[in-house]
């Protein structure tokens, strides 16, 4: 599998993004950053240029997928209103650039790259640079985020097909689970960082 996955954080005052390029089972990082968007005032203009620079990078390193983190639900309405928007603007680049799009839950995504939906950001940011071997001098989690979220969505689709069970006969379950860290480790090797 050969592919591009952009990872994308969305937010009203800093949207961070992540691209990975996936080749086999190796992942490599081709760019992460934030869209810094605090000292744009008018709320239009901050989606034009979540707009102009989602599109620059999608012509620049044309990736097959795009992953979002889903966003959670808070009290503040007009928040989350304009969280949508921004992540709406998001999405119409990618759907003008026939991307596929994907949505994860926060909680998702920690748990993919830490193995507990509650970890830090923090803990994201160092497994990831551990893991993908990259220099972590991001000024924003934000970016960092949303190289999880595209890990994330790597980690969902390199999961083997479950067939359908079958009405006539009975499927007994090839799912494992793991009860121990070295049991985790023994059936995911591919996620262990060396050294």
């Amino acid at each position: 599998m050969e592919k591009v996955i952009l990872g994308i954080d969305p937010g009203t005052n800093v949207m961070g993004f992540g691209l990975i390029q996936v080749e086999g089972k190796t992942l490599s990082v081709l760019e992460i950053g934030a869209i810094e968007l605090q000292k744009i005032g008018d709320p239009y203009l901050k989606l034009q240029k979540i707009y102009k620079t989602l599109t620059e990078l999608v012509e620049k390193y044309a990736p097959d997928e795009m992953a979002l983190e889903a966003p959670f639900y808070g009290k503040n309405v007009q928040s989350m209103l304009k969280l949508g928007r921004a992540q709406g603007v998001a999405m119409s680049v990618g759907v003008a650039h026939d991307m596929v799009i994907h949505e994860y839950a926060p909680r998702k995504i920690k748990l993919s790259i830490t193995g507990t939906g509650a970890a830090a950001k923090e803990q994201v940011a160092a497994i990831l640079s551990k893991m993908l071997r990259y220099e972590n001098n991001q000024k924003y989690l934000d970016a960092t985020d949303a190289l999880a979220v595209a890990v994330c969505h790597y980690y969902e689709i390199s999961k083997p097909a479950i067939p359908e069970p079958s009405k006539t006969k009975k499927v007994i379950s090839t799912k494992k689970s793991s009860q121990s860290w070295a049991q985790f480790i023994a059936l995911h090797s591919d996620r262990v960082v060396k050294k």
